[in-house]
């Protein structure tokens, strides 16, 4: 029989075969998140539903991030927000209909760091994307507002924003907040990453199906792997879910697998370059 470490590295090997699930660069990412957004909104409109949106980007992080800096962005939202109006112009600009000018901006919130964002269409009112970034629990009254004033005709996005529940939004505000953002809103694109059983977990939306994988960097021979984890699915996956498949694919846990490795190899300080 092989041993296991052999065995891992043979399961690598096979799934590196398969097409990148997650985006390559933060260049990919956004014309990920473009086509995705496109396909988001012909759909609603095909079913007669209201545009309304939720975009989670991975902010890359700055040039002059280094190995060791604990916390990349010590400035908080502050520090993000100028990346992040980029980006999103970038988005907004490419998922318009032939844009008419340049996008246009709003502080809704300088201590939230929360902005507004409107890119016009030449060929229709209809057409026009709104999007607020960094919404946070705070400004319920203006989604409220800019979703009236956009109105059913019209895209609007909240992107990156800063709650995850109704709960977030404190004691008394649990129904207004599902009238006005989670009965009405669904995902345009996600990439998200968190640790699921110690393993480096990515989750992607790319409308209309999430979808999921663990990378493993710990073999130096074969650098960084995806591995596929649940099968595409319309609904995000739960914690518990992505933890029970990964029991399955990787059941040495990551500690384990580099021990075994070393074993094997001997100590990144020790091997021949």
């Amino acid at each position: 029989m092989l041993p296991l470490s052999r065995v891992f590295t043979i399961n690598l090997v096979y799934c590196g075969l398969a097409c990148a699930l997650i985006p390559g660069s933060p260049e990919q990412q956004t014309r990920r998140a473009i086509r995705s957004l496109k396909n988001a909104i012909e759909a609603a409109r095909e079913n007669d539903r209201i545009a309304r949106f939720y975009v989670d980007y991975l902010i890359p992080l700055p040039r002059e991030t280094k190995a060791e800096d604990i916390d990349p962005w010590p400035g908080g939202l502050a520090q993000m927000y100028p990346y992040a109006e980029g980006i999103l112009k970038d988005i907004l600009h490419e998922v318009v209909d032939e844009p008419a000018g340049p996008c246009s901006t709003q502080v809704l919130s300088e201590p939230d760091c929360c902005g507004f964002f409107v890119q016009e269409s030449k060929t229709s009112p209809k057409n026009d994307i709104a999007a607020i970034l960094f919404p946070s629990v705070d400004q319920l009254g203006n989604m409220e507002e800019i979703d009236e004033m956009v109105g059913d005709q019209r895209t609007l996005i909240l992107f990156n924003k800063q709650f995850q529940r109704p709960a977030d939004f404190g004691f008394g505000n649990g129904d207004r907040c599902r009238k006005a953002i989670f009965d009405k809103y669904e995902y345009g694109f996600a990439f998200q990453e968190f640790a699921c059983r110690g393993e480096d977990t990515k989750l992607t939306f790319e409308y209309p199906h999430w979808s999921s994988c663990v990378i493993c960097e710990e073999n130096v021979d074969l650098g960084q792997q995806e591995i596929p984890l649940l099968e595409p699915s319309e609904q995000r996956p739960s914690y518990e879910a992505l933890e029970k498949k990964i029991n399955e694919v990787l059941p040495e846990p990551l500690w384990m697998r580099k021990m075994g490795e070393a074993e094997e190899k001997g100590l990144k300080f020790q091997r021949r370059r």
